[in-house]
């Protein structure tokens, strides 16, 4: 397999002081700002353009808007994203037994997040090991994708060769896959490779698992500094040689052409789309020209949501997008003060930055810190 995560190399990033806070302040700003993307189109998932407008008036939802009991209620699609984060953490702390394949870790943790989609009572959820599945609010049901609950449904790892739900394009596996993007430490082949992999553990076509390397390769451009437009471009480039890549790819260039056509809106959003708006590279089209054309956060997600799309996966996406760009202090507070599992978020975004940059001094062959191996064991 080109470029195996299995066997593939790593490199090992230097940190200085400066280089630590600014790669937190951007993995606090992908995963918050998805979560605030999945938060603001929660409340409009499934409503066309015109039941948009009538719900919200005409310009649409311009500020979160109660779902699921509250405002600011998150969605599978962040649940599975925090799943991935944990999966990452683990997959480096493993790595000191001789164990590295990362796909596995990260399926590991996607089954921990499908035994929260079950009514497990308190004795069954104090099985779970590690902290994040002892999360309260994460045991709601959110509308999840039914590929994932399918693809999660038993143990079985969906590879490359054998991949599930081979049908399945929806954006489902891509909205869970910014955080590859986050290790800035490996090689752009390498996190596009893992991405894809851990992808088709539930979505086995290749517009959805290239869809979700796609958008990996961008976040991690961000998050090392490049411009959207210049993390587009490599992705572009890596997906050129990738058998299937080409829906993937038209629909990138849809939406750096677009960026031309005048004043932002949901019709230029909606023509990105040649389908029905809900395959994977139509919510990445929808994503990616957003965050181009943004003016701020606000503006961004606002594009991103209100459209006749799939607008949580497209608010997420933005959100990933602009998050790492921008980092933390760009989002937009009052929005984050509403945010469901505001400090579920915070607390394991810090800790998969602590991982990324002190990993070593965390964890060894001879010496670990033992409250570290209790949050993340090696198991």
């Amino acid at each position: 397999m080109t470029g195996s995560v299995t066997t593939g190399s790593v490199t090992t990033a230097l940190w200085g002081r400066v280089e630590q806070q600014d790669f937190r302040s951007r993995v606090r700003g992908a995963l918050l700002g998805s979560a605030l993307g999945d938060a603001l189109g929660a409340p409009i998932a499934g409503l066309s353009l015109d039941g948009i407008r009538e719900t919200h008036g005409p310009q649409g939802l311009t500020e979160p808007a109660p779902a699921h009991g509250r405002r600011g209620a998150v969605t599978a699609a962040t649940q599975l994203t925090l799943f991935t984060v944990d999966g990452l953490i683990r997959a480096h702390v493993r790595r000191d037994t001789g164990a590295w394949h990362p796909p596995t870790d990260v399926h590991r943790a996607y089954l921990r997040w499908a035994a929260t989609q079950h009514d497990w009572g308190p004795d069954e959820r104090r099985k779970e090991n590690g902290w994040l599945a002892h999360e309260e609010w994460l045991y709601a049901r959110r509308g999840p994708d039914r590929a994932c609950m399918t693809g999660f449904g038993d143990e079985i790892l969906g590879t490359l060769e054998q991949p599930k739900n081979p049908t399945a394009r929806d954006a489902g596996a891509m909205v869970r896959s910014a955080p590859f993007g986050l290790l800035v430490g490996w090689e752009p082949a390498l996190v596009l490779q893992l991405a894809v992999e851990c992808a088709t553990q539930s979505h086995g076509h290749p517009t959805a698992y290239l869809s979700a390397g796609a958008l990996a390769v961008i976040v991690h451009g961000l998050t090392r500094g490049e411009s959207l437009d210049a993390a587009v471009q490599r992705a572009l480039g890596l997906l050129g040689s990738r058998a299937g890549q080409q829906p993937v790819t038209d629909a990138l260039q849809r939406a750096t052409a677009a960026v031309t056509r005048g004043v932002p809106s949901p019709e230029i959003i909606a023509s990105l789309s040649p389908g029905d708006g809900h395959g994977a590279e139509d919510a990445l089209a929808a994503a990616v020209y957003c965050a181009l054309v943004a003016e701020d956060v606000r503006h961004g997600l606002r594009l991103a949501v209100n459209h006749g799309g799939n607008s949580t996966a497209t608010g997420a996406l933005c959100g990933a997008l602009l998050g790492a760009l921008h980092g933390e202090t760009a989002l937009p507070a009052p929005w984050l003060a509403d945010l469901e599992g505001r400090p579920t978020l915070l607390e394991l975004a810090d800790d998969f930055a602590l991982e990324m940059t002190q990993g070593p001094t965390l964890h060894g062959p001879t010496l670990s810190s033992p409250g570290w191996l209790t949050r993340y064991p090696r198991a």
